[in-house]
């Protein structure tokens, strides 16, 4: 069965049949096209349901590799799509979940984007794996590197999170620390995989991205048993989990598996908020006649989220095209909002996320006590990277590690 009927440009629109990264003609990102009416013809809920492999290569039909000979041995994706009624209680509400993505190998979210274009790559000959990264993509590539015994060549801005380098430099992949911004690191290795020939896995630039990101919705789909959420809030950088997460419930409903589809909510760091800028811009606009009338709007980025902080989103126009589709809407948040829910999603749920992982839930409190949202809309927050990542943002907000206790001493004698 031939599942893939080629490559199409997001913004010209024109149809490729074979490309490595980006469009020939206007340097566009690049989205995988199926036949989903051949596929449905082998692959229904029933297959699924008697699949007793739970990874993300149980949609292996709706993926784009082959097989599944050169998959990694760790096993990535069906997070726990957790439902806290504690902290649903204490909101009023009863249909709030997290999509919790701390749970994968590296800790984040990036190891599905990781992971696919990894076995993609590998079919395609490819032996040295790249990318530009603030740190996650870097330490999921790193890690399907360590696992499957390749190299990888990590590009990374110098102010990225510590622990993150301490990660990548532990799976034993080369790290070039660059002077400058993550645009500034992204730029350099599209020259790099370029002139050495190293495949790159970075996000927008190579079209499998979207493709690995998109088995999250997948999952909230399946999980949910095909009744999904009126509401998915997503942590915005580059752009790519929103294209993706679209992708996957657009998969689905191309499928006929689900009856009707989410609305994508944009969340955004007041001081990394060009995706969001650049859909306002654009739904006021008189009449949009197709991505190429899309614009996306550049910024000085300065959020401590830093897995989300981009000056120029590289998957920009898909991800303003994915809210548009969805009917969705985007929303900013102060950095001082992603810090308190750090803390406040920690003791409520015992989910621990970093700044970028966290944003969603700080974007759903933000509309929800606006009165954006209702009581009774079903929701899903992607909490997309562990708390531990970066751990001074923690800090922030928890107070000193040192333990210090005026009734110690008492507690000394007690035990004495």
């Amino acid at each position: 069965m031939k599942k893939i009927l080629g490559l199409k440009c997001i913004s010209c629109g024109k149809e490729i049949e074979n490309a490595e990264y980006a469009c020939p003609s206007c340097s566009g990102n690049l989205d995988v096209v199926y036949d989903y009416k051949s596929i449905a013809k082998s692959f229904g809920k029933k297959d699924l349901a008697a699949n007793g492999d739970y990874s993300i290569w149980r949609y292996l039909p709706i993926l784009p590799m082959d097989s599944l000979k050169r998959i990694p041995s760790l096993k990535i994706g069906v997070t726990p799509l957790s439902h806290i009624p504690r902290l649903n209680d204490e909101l009023g509400i009863n249909n709030l979940f997290f999509k919790d993505d701390t749970k994968l190998p590296s800790a984040s979210f990036k190891d599905r984007a990781s992971s696919v274009t990894v076995v993609v790559g590998l079919e395609k000959g490819k032996e040295i794996f790249t990318t530009a990264s603030t740190g996650n993509a870097g330490c999921a590539l790193a890690c399907m590197s360590a696992n499957m015994g390749m190299q990888s060549i990590i590009l990374v801005p110098k102010t990225a999170p510590r622990a993150k380098i301490a990660q990548i430099l532990l799976y034993g992949a080369r790290v070039i620390a660059v002077n400058g911004t993550y645009d500034d690191a992204y730029d350099l290795s599209l020259k790099a995989s370029e002139r050495f020939g190293w495949y790159n896995r970075s996000t927008g630039y190579n079209p499998y991205t979207r493709e690995g990101k998109k088995t999250v919705a997948l999952e909230i789909a399946e999980q949910m048993a095909w009744d999904v959420p009126d509401y998915v809030f997503v942590p915005v950088g580059d752009g790519n989990i929103i294209s993706g997460t679209w992708k996957g419930f657009m998969d689905l409903y191309r499928l006929k598996w689900i009856e009707r589809l989410p609305k994508l909510i944009a969340v955004q760091s007041d001081k990394s908020d060009s995706i969001t800028k650049s859909f306002e811009a654009t739904k006021n606009m008189a009449s949009l006649g197709g991505a190429a009338d899309i614009k996306i709007i550049p910024v000085q980025a300065t959020t401590i989220a830093d897995s989300i902080s981009v000056d120029l989103p590289r998957d920009g126009i898909s991800a303003v095209k994915a809210i548009i589709e969805s009917k969705g809407d985007a929303v900013r948040v102060s950095d001082e909002e992603i810090l308190n829910s750090i803390k406040y999603l920690a003791q409520k749920t015992g989910i621990f996320a970093e700044p970028a992982g966290v944003a969603s839930f700080a974007g759903f409190l933000k509309m929800f006590r606006d009165k954006k949202i209702s009581s009774t809309s079903k929701m899903v927050c992607l909490v997309t990277g562990n708390g531990l990542k970066d751990i001074d943002s923690a800090l922030k907000v928890s107070g000193s590690p040192e333990i210090i206790d005026p009734q110690i001493s008492e507690l000394e004698k007690i035990i004495k």
